[in-house]
């Protein structure tokens, strides 16, 4: 059986907010025994209402008094360890800016790399129209190319030296 909707607005009548009040208090309160049970949570309700001298707490004014408590004594890092929306943001253009880094690294390297090929092949004679930060990178570029292929030979030369197959002698015929 569903229930209209309810009109978001004050209640005038006195009698029939008292009621209300009552009943979502109620089921308030039972929510968050729900949640204590289902979830093993420490929840805490203070209900203030309208003309009542002391407010209602769940699930009692001394467990209240210690959830509140042990809240306030949490340091601002363990109040914010769940993760928030602007904190999540943060990490997201963190992570992001690293990627564009990475990317706009990439893209260099390519570019050179591109330049190299040029002048290899001469279609860059005296590398003439290259800026001198282009001449640069260039060179350090060819400084790293060239460390790389002398370690890759000396690797190849170590596992070389590590295998080498014995001469193959040939058999001894049979004497009979």
């Amino acid at each position: 059986m569903a229930r209209k909707k309810v009109n978001l607005q004050y209640i005038p009548n006195d009698s029939t907010r008292r009621d209300t009040f009552k009943r979502r208090t109620r089921g308030l309160m039972k929510k968050a025994n729900e949640l204590a049970i289902l979830c093993d949570a420490k929840p805490c309700v203070v209900i203030y209402g309208e003309g009542e001298p002391v407010p209602q707490v769940f699930p009692s004014h001394a467990e209240a008094a210690t959830v509140i408590n042990q809240f306030k004594n949490m340091s601002e890092l363990e109040k914010h360890t769940k993760m928030d929306h602007e904190l999540f943001l943060l990490q997201r253009i963190h992570k992001l800016q690293g990627q564009v880094h990475k990317s706009e690294r990439n893209c260099k390297e390519h570019e050179i790399r591109s330049l190299l090929q040029k002048a290899m092949l001469g279609n860059l004679p005296n590398l003439t129209g290259l800026s001198s930060e282009d001449i640069n990178n260039a060179g350090s570029e060819v400084e790293v190319l060239l460390k790389r292929i002398g370690n890759r030979i000396t690797k190849i030369r170590d596992q070389q030296l590590v295998y080498r197959p014995s001469p193959v002698q040939a058999p001894t015929p049979n004497v009979i």
